[in-house]
């Protein structure tokens, strides 16, 4: 019987809290599905560190293999249309949270959650892009649906340094867009600009109060909600569009109508979930039109056992870009 490694939450005796470990596993311990993967590459996550960590309430039924997304290769399915050694590419559907995830050298999913590797991506792309990317995509597609374009203006993405923000900017350069990074790290700032922000600003540069302040951004991705996604309702130029999709600075929101009455603006939530019709969709303009140039850049390859140190350095915010696990290291 094939027996493989894994990184699993699990509760040792009820009432304490949840330990991660890294454990081997056989097939039969993993979650039920119509097709089992052989998995080369997963992304590290801010939700798969809070979870690693025991932290946020994101598992809630214990032991559960952690990991949201995954790349590698097909082993078997009773779906017809997945054949053997087909590389693919899974992410959501409660992978890694109410399903056994991608952090292990194997995963067993339901048919209906995989997608073809894109041809012009190799799997630790798709990895490096993992939901990460998807959500990044995901915005740009609905901000342009709204109309926006690289000539309206700048687009600001906030937690610059983060795996969504930091790809934002690299697909928006891509795209043509004119792009503001805001950071708490000053130390990131050569990075930011390496993947393509046209200038980067401080956090702390935050300062505009009242319910409108003067219009600046065509467009903003946000990933810190709280009082920074306020702060871009009030400064967002009349007929701008902002996509949400993360809270690390705070749930709350204290805006007015103002924004939106007055100037139009736009304020759209970004789930990375979603029809698998519209995650084909963007996963082709992720091996396109938004390709993204500097995913070498954006990604660090670990191990399996790097994985305990790296959710806990996430936590901390000491982490940047894209970690991704090689499961043959």
């Amino acid at each position: 019987m094939t027996t493989f490694s894994a990184f699993r939450v699990e509760i040792p005796d009820a009432g304490n809290p949840p330990e991660s470990h890294i454990r081997q596993l056989h097939i039969d311990d993993l979650s039920p599905g119509d097709t089992l993967i052989k998995v080369a590459y997963a992304g590290v996550n801010y939700k798969d560190a809070l979870a690693a960590n025991g932290q946020g309430k994101i598992i809630r039924d214990h032991p559960r293999i952690t990991g949201i997304d995954l790349s590698g290769h097909i082993v078997s399915s009773e779906n017809g249309q997945l054949k053997e050694g087909d590389p693919v590419v899974v992410h959501g559907f409660g992978l890694g949270v109410e399903h056994d995830g991608g952090h292990a050298q194997y995963a067993r999913v339901s048919s209906d959650w995989v997608l073809p590797l894109p041809a012009r991506l190799t799997l630790r792309e798709a990895a490096t892009l993992g939901a990460a990317g998807y959500t990044a995509a995901l915005a740009l597609h609905w901000m342009e649906q709204c109309g926006l374009n690289p000539e309206q203006g700048e687009v600001t993405i906030t937690g610059a340094t983060g795996g969504v923000a930091s790809i934002a900017i690299d697909i928006l350069n891509h795209c043509g867009y004119q792009t503001v990074a805001i950071t708490g790290k000053h130390a990131a700032h050569d990075y930011l600009k390496k993947l393509g922000a046209t200038r980067v600003m401080e956090v702390s540069d935050l300062e505009p109060k009242g319910p409108l302040a003067s219009g600046q951004w065509a467009g903003a991705i946000d990933s810190v909600g709280g009082p920074v996604l306020a702060w871009l309702l009030r400064t967002t130029k009349p007929e701008g569009v902002i996509t949400a999709f993360g809270n690390a600075g705070g749930a709350r929101l204290d805006t007015s109508v103002f924004p939106f009455i007055l100037r139009g603006v736009k304020l759209l939530g970004i789930n990375a979930g979603g029809p698998i019709a519209l995650r084909r969709k963007i996963w082709d303009k992720l091996a396109t039109v938004y390709r993204p140039d500097h995913l070498d850049d954006i990604c660090q390859v670990i191990s399996l056992d790097n994985l305990p140190q790296v959710t806990k350095q996430m936590l901390e915010r000491k982490s940047t870009g894209r970690n991704v696990i090689d499961m043959a290291l």
